[in-house]
């Protein structure tokens, strides 16, 4: 088993999840975050006064799914999430020791 973490822009999350719902991947985890890379911040006005947003918002996506899917579940995020500019995100892919579902005790591929 493998885990997916996907960062990408917040206005993408939605065509991301219903592209991974169409390729068969069932449940993820999604969070707001905030970061910088590159992209770097921005200076905004407020009140008169300008400052540095130094963390961007982003959404980062969690998927545990089974090793055979990792490269059909990659490629539907990149092919998606991508707007070929600067601050499209980053995915990460690590291995997966062991998962247990808690309600059943249901273990690994069972599990997810």
């Amino acid at each position: 088993m493998k885990k997916i973490e996907a960062i990408i822009k917040p206005f993408k999350m939605d065509d991301v999840r219903e592209a991974l719902s169409e390729i068969g991947v069932t449940g993820m985890t999604v969070s707001e975050v905030k970061g910088f890379g590159r992209q770097k911040g921005h200076t905004e006005l407020y009140r008169g006064a300008e400052y540095m947003v130094d963390f961007l918002p982003k959404v980062k996506l969690e998927i545990v799914i089974a090793t055979e899917d990792v490269e059909r579940c990659v490629n539907t995020i990149l092919e998606t999430a991508q707007t070929g500019k600067i601050g499209d995100g980053k995915i990460f892919i690590t291995d997966v020791e062991r998962v247990i579902r808690i309600r059943t005790g249901e273990e690994n591929q069972e599990a997810i």
